[in-house]
């Protein structure tokens, strides 16, 4: 469903600044994974992401996105094959509209759009029933501006929104980071019921580690703009933050565990 075929990525070429933030980075998705990215600060992760959303144009590779060669196209016009969450719970809804105006809008995702505005009972009830799932009290509060909504609540609704309509790939980029534990829990849970029940193929960012080997059935670990872990299965089941450290130490030849890497 996704494939990044020696993609390769500077920053501020020909200059002091020069930075390789991906060096030549390969890497498959198949259809239905759910895999985690993990890596400290200027690993790439983010990097990886944006070329792939087309925030980015690519330096050399290819991006393939199920059976579409996006890698010149901009972002909008990759926009019908990708759903994305942010870190920011601010993006991704529209503030001043209500609750079941910004699903109608995701709803409505791709198709022809007409001056005629309208919501279906029929909708509004599907709304209501995918809301109640979130168990986040949001399928009473249709009418409710998203603005009023708690960072958490919002979140979930702009998971919701991002994948009302499948995508070929959903993109979550550290999309709990800006919320307190608690509710980072929730969401997360959120994010597990929709991409099972959708079966979504996803790649999702995280400075967690724990996180990273809880959520997704493969965990792919990135340092200085490549991949250094890549395991999944029975392996993955059996990762505990300490043995992911020390092959991280291995593979790198580096004690760079820092905090930031550690969050947890």
């Amino acid at each position: 469903m996704l494939e990044l075929l020696n993609v390769r990525k500077v920053f501020n070429p020909g200059t002091i600044n020069e930075k390789v933030a991906l060096k030549d980075l390969s890497l498959k998705l198949n259809d239905g994974e759910f895999v985690t990215i993990i890596g400290g600060n200027g690993a790439g992760k983010s990097t990886v992401l944006n070329v792939i959303a087309g925030v980015y144009p690519v330096d050399g590779g290819k991006i393939l996105i199920g059976d579409n060669d996006v890698t010149a196209l901009p972002d909008f016009k990759r926009a019908g094959f990708i759903g994305r969450v942010f870190q920011d719970p601010m993006m991704g809804t529209a503030s001043d509209m209500e609750i079941e105006e910004n699903l109608a809008i995701a709803r409505r995702r791709g198709e022809r759009r007409g001056l005629r505005w309208h919501i279906t009972a029929k909708e509004r009830g599907k709304y209501r029933e995918l809301l109640a799932a979130l168990e986040l009290g949001l399928e009473d509060r249709l009418n409710t501006k998203v603005r009023l909504l708690s960072g958490g609540q919002r979140q979930a609704l702009t998971l919701l929104m991002a994948t009302l309509k499948k995508p070929l790939l959903l993109l979550l980029d550290e999309h709990t980071a800006a919320l307190d534990p608690k509710t980072a829990v929730k969401v997360l849970d959120a994010t597990e019921q929709i991409i099972a029940r959708e079966k979504l193929t996803t790649l999702m960012i995280t400075h967690n580690m724990k996180d990273a080997i809880a959520h997704g059935n493969r965990l792919v670990m990135m340092y200085e703009g490549d991949m250094v872990i890549d395991v999944s299965g029975a392996e993955k089941k059996n990762l505990t933050v300490e043995k992911l450290l020390q092959m991280f130490s291995a593979v790198s030849r580096s004690d760079e565990a820092n905090d930031k890497l550690l969050l947890s």
